[in-house]
């Protein structure tokens, strides 16, 4: 998928506009069908099937719908097993590039991925009560990296409490598997399925406490599809199951070097120290010399969190890169703006570039975690930092990996709150 790009000057950009708010609207059923139609052919390659789990107890709507994020998947599957009931989508704001009337039309409305964003809650009451439409909800809100859950903010018990609708959880399996970020758009062939599941009723949501209700979110999202994928014999022999490993993988625990791996075929090879991993097609790492160290893809995901941990507790992480610059300003498109460098440290992000005319910051407590994204509309790999009135995408110009922004950005999170006392 493509996104609208057009060079701009800076200061053009920023007298442009920003995107007026508006409210959801209900999509009308003949677009609920187009959408449904549309999603069939791909739904039927990926032999999707689905379950449905204690829905009586939540009655027929409208609901706040949870769903795990693993690819794109995603929005096919709810426009299946919803139809035809309506609901709104919560959907990152520069999915609506070149195509806002088609997004709100299909129920879509905005918001800017890791950034606070106040007015959400009021277009998600707004979606339940006056337009009498269940909302999507991405909790984790960037595709998985690992195949694991990504942490979830806290408080989202309160988030239920304040809107008082019933639950709705959908849960997919083969969808990660079939179409892992790091592996650049290429699918495998998997079969995918889904469990609909009425999670928690209005009333149960009044009864129980917020840290009941997260408790209950943080149970829904625990699953690892590499080890699903082992334990239920799920063979993938695509030659390229590997590309783009080093994406999610970049760290050797051979030799410890960073940004040296490199993920191809079937195979992940370290050009620091020379050491090689196979990939079978269960999804396991086998050293092909010496010691396989994490057999399992997202215990070696684990390691690197941990070493980041360590970073960022001593206060000797740091990111310090050449990147290019594109900015959200307005939904006609994505600006390319020049080139800057990129700082991510215990104070959190700084972003200068254009001349010395952008000066960003954003300190290390704005956020819990990161837009981080792998080969982003097909452009490259990006790491997005920005706020209410712009978003700024920054493409590294050297081999960096962004996925340890991400960890980096929840560890210094973390660690920001536990030293005020607020994890």
């Amino acid at each position: 998928m493509k996104i609208r790009t057009m060079p701009m000057d800076y200061d053009e950009v920023m007298k442009l506009k920003p995107f007026a708010h508006k409210p959801p609207r209900r999509p009308n059923l003949l677009f609920r069908t187009l959408v449904c139609a549309a999603a069939s052919g791909e739904l039927k390659k990926a032999r999707f099937t689905c379950r449905s789990v204690d829905m009586e107890k939540v009655g027929d709507g409208p609901y706040l719908i949870l769903m795990n994020h693993s690819s794109f998947i995603d929005l096919m599957i709810v426009s299946k097993v919803m139809y035809p009931k309506p609901y709104a989508i919560i959907c990152t704001s520069d999915g609506f590039v070149g195509k806002e009337g088609l997004m709100r039309s299909i129920g879509c409305f905005p918001t800017n991925k890791f950034v606070t964003d106040l007015q959400l809650v009021a277009d998600m009451r707004h979606a339940l009560t006056s337009e009498k439409c269940s909302v999507l909800m991405y909790p984790e809100a960037s595709y998985s990296f690992d195949g694991t859950a990504t942490p979830l903010p806290r408080g989202l018990g309160a988030l239920l409490k304040r809107l008082g609708a019933p639950v709705v959880g959908i849960l997919t399996e083969g969808a990660f598997p079939r179409d892992p970020l790091y592996n650049g758009l290429q699918k495998r062939d998997v079969a995918v399925s889904a469990t609909v599941r009425g999670l928690l009723s209005a009333e149960e949501i009044r009864q129980k406490s917020v840290a009941e209700l997260d408790s209950i979110l943080d149970g829904m999202f625990s699953f690892d599809n590499f080890r699903w994928q082992a334990e239920n014999g799920i063979e993938i022999t695509e030659p390229f199951r590997a590309d783009g490993l080093e994406r999610i993988l970049y760290k050797c625990p051979a030799c410890g070097a960073e940004g040296a791996m490199e993920g191809r075929g079937t195979g992940l090879t370290c050009r620091q120290c020379g050491k090689r991993w196979e990939m079978d097609t269960l999804g396991r790492l086998h050293a092909m010399e010496g010691e396989t160290e994490f057999p399992h893809i997202p215990d070696w995901y684990a390691w690197e969190r941990r070493e980041v941990r360590g970073e960022t507790e001593r206060g000797t992480y740091r990111l310090d890169c050449p990147v290019d610059i594109a900015m959200l300003r307005d939904f006609r498109a994505i600006y390319r703006v020049g080139e800057g460098r990129l700082v991510h440290s215990a104070e959190g992000f700084h972003l200068t570039g254009c001349d010395g005319r952008l000066d960003y910051r954003r300190p290390a407590d704005a956020s819990y975690s990161l837009y981080a994204d792998f080969y982003w509309y097909e452009l490259g790999d990006i790491i997005c930092i920005g706020d209410r009135e712009a978003l700024y995408y920054c493409f590294p110009r050297t081999k960096i990996p962004v996925a340890k922004a991400r960890l980096a950005t929840e560890e210094l999170f973390r660690l920001k709150k536990s030293r005020t006392g607020q994890a």
